[in-house]
């Protein structure tokens, strides 16, 4: 996670206790990733959404989504989706 941080992330448990789930959340002009990591297990999911000027209903679209165990979900957002 700290590969992740240098490049923007910012991370916070979502539940109480040292083994919770994080969710990470990095903005720039053009997107909006965000990665939910509940341990090693397959369990992980990032997704990266378009940014637009304008209010889209029901959000912003997502462009590119991956789901797997930790490591994979992380190289991928992190090495992968260019800021």
């Amino acid at each position: 996670m700290d590969g992740a941080k240098a490049e923007g992330f910012r991370f916070e448990r979502i539940a109480e206790g040292p083994d919770a789930p994080v969710v990470g959340v990095r903005d720039s002009v053009g997107y909006r990733d965000e990665i939910y990591l509940a341990g090693f297990s397959d369990s992980c999911t990032a997704i990266r959404r378009k940014r637009f000027s304008l209010i889209v209903p029901g959000g912003l679209p997502v462009i590119e989504r991956v789901s797997g165990d930790a490591l994979t979900v992380l190289r991928k957002a992190v090495c992968e989706w260019i800021v």
